[in-house]
């Protein structure tokens, strides 16, 4: 049996929106169940799951069932493998309870130039070969959004759900983010921010908060696997842009750390001696979340 963790009590409403686990074809620290078992143990809200690999909108509607105490939600990651940039499949996966829209991640041109010009071992190796022949890319030869693209925009406004930026360029985060709130799109979560697979800039941070988008603050950022920025940096953006614009999220679950809610309690603390307050910690963890997912207090 697992030992108990002593999580940090500001953990408590939690919502945790960018999180790994298996099943997977990545090598991955925890299974859905145990993830979701600490969420349980530590009082969190709740969950979103995320899988680069395919949907986990119907791997989180049978963990609520178990779990009724929390909101655990999933959602599309739009990568070659699990349909692209398909309209046809973002509306099924829509119809089917799907609370976020991730644009392409690993399948994105952006990351795979990324990883072209970095060795990284074995850090985000699958178990098996990936296939793709190709990098999404979200916009045309004239720089505008493929009409796919503007189609699944418009799908994510009429359900009134999450679009997330998956790992574009900065230069295709400002465009989609411009369309998407013409088209109708309310809910707008830019992914780790401060990565370095696709950093956006801290000018154009400060003007998607300006814009109403919300921005992860993220763990990994921080980690030996990137080292893109340090606590004390994560910390003074946070201050620059404001509580009210960031959500705290680890995108934890590879093999090598720490189990994802043991890292989110250990990035509150760090935090915490940064000197962020602990009401701006409860505002990024619960307020938004909350806000950014549409529920309140009916849990």
């Amino acid at each position: 049996m697992k030992a108990q963790t002593n999580f940090h009590p500001l953990l408590k409403g939690a919502i945790e929106l960018h999180v790994h686990s298996s099943p997977s074809i990545f090598p991955r620290k925890q299974t859905d169940w145990e993830l979701i078992e600490d969420a349980y143990q530590a009082g969190m809200g709740g969950v979103v799951l995320k899988a680069h690999e395919g949907q986990t909108y119907d791997r989180a509607t049978l963990l609520q069932e178990k779990y009724p105490s929390l909101k655990i939600f999933g959602g599309l990651v739009c990568n070659l493998f699990s349909g692209g940039l398909s309209p046809y499949t973002v509306n099924m996966a829509l119809q089917m309870g799907a609370k976020v829209i991730w644009m392409p991640t690993i399948s994105a041109k952006q990351h795979q130039d990324y990883y072209s010009a970095r060795s990284t071992g074995n850090l985000f190796n699958s178990d098996q070969p990936l296939d793709q022949p190709y990098g999404i890319k979200i916009l045309d030869e004239n720089e505008r959004l493929l009409p796919e693209v503007n189609e699944i925009l418009s799908l994510i406004a009429e359900k009134d759900t999450v679009l997330a930026t998956g790992h574009l360029s900065p230069h295709e985060v400002e465009i989609l983010v411009n369309e998407a709130q013409n088209i109708g799109v309310k809910r707008i979560l830019i992914q780790h921010a401060d990565l370095g697979i696709a950093k956006i800039p801290f000018e154009m941070q400060k003007e998607l908060a300006e814009k109403g988008c919300i921005l992860e603050k993220c763990y990994l950022a921080c980690s030996t696997d990137f080292n893109s920025i340090s606590i004390e940096q994560m910390a003074d953006s946070i201050q620059k842009l404001g509580a009210s614009s960031c959500v705290l999220v680890t995108d934890y679950g590879q093999q090598h750390h720490i189990p994802p809610i043991e890292a989110l309690s250990e990035f509150i603390e760090k935090l915490l001696d940064q000197g962020i307050r602990e009401e701006d910690i409860q505002q990024m963890l619960v307020n938004n979340t909350k806000q950014l997912l549409d529920f309140g207090e009916e849990q």
